[in-house]
């Protein structure tokens, strides 16, 4: 497996890029179907290719949910459109219409959501599925440690068969905690690896997007990874990444010439230690022309006031990982300054340095953090900030909030269902609280992708999760032998 290394400019400390080179991660998230009457603006650059809605009419309502937060304060009150006692119907793999007491259409599959919440699916806009293989390994390491002693003996292992069970483990656990759409940044070059990533991403039923570090310049192989294993998939979409470095400023070039190429968004690494300032990161994306709409920088966490004005002037995104960034001791982001700048800005999972698919306790982190801090707990993000993050703003983050995000009519119904009556989350007392504070994966009651149900009562659907994990088992050990 081919590696690229890269070296900082100034005091040299090791690069994302260069630890991450050989294998990486990948991410869901788009489709592009059904439009929302009431979306906000998006850069039709953003969007991928057109392709026509998935066949098929299933129809399914969700009757007398207790709470539907739809995320459009056009559909109910606050800035979450909190709905109470309502039903939500999905026809075609679209949000048809929310309301009380609503006719079930002829064959209309009807579940039960009385006494249950309804919301948006979990836009996780930063992942690294197919480090599941080295879950909870190197606990006492900082970012360039764990790279050492956990990433780099296990990347250059893995077989398409190993591969593929580890990201099936990692993308059907965010399956089961509420995750719809997932962004995977990875930096495999082999394309019978590429291959395996995406089918197994693709078996789940997750909306995603892969977002391919190639080697540079190699823009025929993205190419070709898109053209013949994203494009054919209704739920899947492309993205180049990269990591922004002065040392690698021609290979930082070459990838944003490819996206522009692709019309795909361009995804990078930034200043997640601040040993990268040697780097020079936005300095880079700078003078190659990317900053704007169609950049992702992932972590951020050490932008100077000029890089945060820079950001917010240009639109670029932010993918928010606090999770990750506070086991690995990388810093914290300066969430609450980019939210008073109106930085568009979702949360990431990570991958293997957050151990975890648990989107609440990403919330809540989130919060967290920005308390800690400024020792004040009225700083952004409150509660439904950090919800809206979660749906809307991850989609917006990803050019996607005109398909998903909301519970919009129009727009694919990608939604979840959580149950509060269980030891962690009653009584009530304020709801939508407690889904940041008191949630976790085991109140996902139900989870739909494009109006299909991958969760249901609390189960995934179709899914046999003990051969799943027997499967990883079985392929970490042969990882291990082989070592």
């Amino acid at each position: 497996m081919q590696s690229i290394p890269a070296t900082p400019t100034a005091p040299a400390a090791p690069t994302r890029r260069g630890l991450l080179a050989g294998l990486g991660l990948a991410a869901a998230a788009p489709l592009v179907v059904g439009s929302a009457p009431r979306p906000a603006p998006v850069d039709p650059s953003l969007r991928p290719s057109a392709r026509p809605p998935v066949p098929g009419g299933r129809t399914v309502l969700l009757r007398g949910a207790s709470l539907v937060l739809t995320m459009d304060p056009a559909l109910g009150s606050g800035p979450l459109g909190a709905v109470e006692d309502a039903d939500v119907l999905l026809h075609g793999g679209a949000v048809a219409a929310v309301g009380q007491a609503l006719p079930a259409p002829s064959g209309a599959r009807v579940v039960d959501a009385s006494g249950k919440l309804v919301m948006p699916g979990f836009v996780d806009t930063h992942n690294h599925l197919w480090q599941a293989v080295i879950r909870g390994g190197c606990t006492d390491a900082d970012l360039f440690g764990w790279f050492r002693a956990c990433t780099d003996p296990q990347r250059g292992r893995l077989t398409p068969e190993a591969l593929h069970s580890f990201v099936r483990l990692a993308a059907l656990d965010a399956v089961q905690s509420g995750v719809t759409t997932l962004v995977d940044w990875v930096d495999i070059f082999s394309y019978d690896l590429v291959e395996s990533y995406v089918r197994a991403l693709a078996g789940t039923g997750l909306r995603f997007t892969y977002a391919m570090f190639p080697p540079a310049p190699d823009g025929a192989l993205a190419a070709k990874v898109k053209k013949e294993l994203i494009d054919p998939l209704p739920l899947g979409s492309f993205q180049i990444a990269t990591h922004a470095a002065r040392s690698a400023a021609s290979d930082n070039r070459a990838h944003w010439e490819t996206a522009q190429a692709l019309g795909v968004m361009l995804n990078s690494h930034v200043l997640e230690r601040p040993e990268m300032r040697a780097d020079d990161p936005v300095g880079v994306l700078t003078d190659i022309g990317a900053l704007g709409p169609r950049l992702l920088m992932n972590h951020a966490i050490h932008l100077t006031d000029a890089e945060i004005a820079a950001v917010a002037e240009h639109d670029v995104r932010l993918a928010h990982c606090p999770l990750s960034n506070m086991r690995l001791a990388s810093g914290i982001m300066r969430l609450s300054d980019l939210g008073r700048r109106g930085v568009k800005v979702g949360l990431g999972l990570d991958g293997g340095t957050n151990d975890t698919s648990d989107f609440h306790a990403l919330m809540k982190t989130a919060i967290g953090l920005q308390r800690a801090r400024a020792t004040e707990a009225t700083v952004f993000p409150q509660v439904q900030d950090v919800l809206r993050m979660a749906t809307l703003g991850g989609a917006e983050v990803l050019g996607l909030a005109d398909r998903v995000g909301s519970l919009t009519p129009g727009k694919r119904a990608d939604l979840l269902v959580i149950d509060p009556a269980a030891l962690n989350f009653a009584p009530r007392f304020d709801w939508t609280g407690q889904i940041v504070f008191n949630g976790r994966p085991e109140n996902i009651d139900a989870v739909f992708v494009d109006g299909r149900a991958l969760k249901l009562g609390g189960r995934l659907v179709d899914v046999d999760t003990a051969r799943v994990v027997r499967e990883a088992e079985t392929a970490a050990n042969r990882l291990r032998a082989a070592g």
